[in-house]
């Protein structure tokens, strides 16, 4: 990676350039007087560029998946552990639906206002109609932080996971449902 800057408390001082919707994000969490650390970074092309990312956060990012029933008509966004393996029919079983398969971009950039390689929890600040689902894992849940992107993926933010559950969800007025993924099946 050629750019890539040191971990920073907050906002970036300059924010000439970035999208609108990243800056959303820190409006948000200021608003929200919630701590966090931001590194700039290119886009993580590769695992190796990924744990650069989480040694400077001192946090694993989650794995952020979009997701939709075969119908396209529900929609979902799971955070689970990096490095934790996904199996569709696991899920599909906990949720009562009989298949899953990753969400087309439209829905993504419709309702969350990201694009692929960009998903993350903080696109839910978007999703004003609750067209998406949250679903997290329990083995997320027992993090004391979480890493996410702040609707882009150039920059990672790292913040509790407790201002996640009690501040930013309900700011945003979404729930989560606790999903239990082994990975297996």
């Amino acid at each position: 990676m050629e750019l890539f800057t040191g971990l920073e408390a907050g906002r970036p001082l300059d924010t000439d350039g970035r999208p609108d919707k990243e800056i959303r994000v820190y409006d948000l969490l200021d608003r929200l007087e919630i701590a966090y650390s931001r590194v700039d970074h290119e886009a993580a092309k590769t695992m190796e560029d990924c744990l650069m990312v989480d040694e400077t956060l001192g946090v694993a990012m989650c794995k952020n998946l979009y997701l939709c029933n075969r119908q396209k008509t529900d929609f979902y966004l799971l955070l689970m552990p990096g490095d934790k393996p996904f199996k569709t029919k696991e899920l599909s079983g906990q949720l009562g639906v009989s298949r899953l398969s990753f969400a087309e971009a439209e829905f993504m950039e419709a309702w969350l206002d990201i694009t692929p390689g960009s998903v993350s929890v903080m696109g839910l600040m978007n999703d004003h109609d609750n067209h998406v689902r949250l679903l997290i894992d329990a083995d997320l849940l027992k993090m004391e932080d979480i890493g996410a992107h702040p609707c882009v993926n150039t920059t990672s933010i790292r913040f509790s996971m407790k201002d996640l559950l009690e501040q930013v969800l309900p700011a945003v007025h979404h729930d989560y449902t606790t999903v239990v993924l082994t990975g297996e099946g």
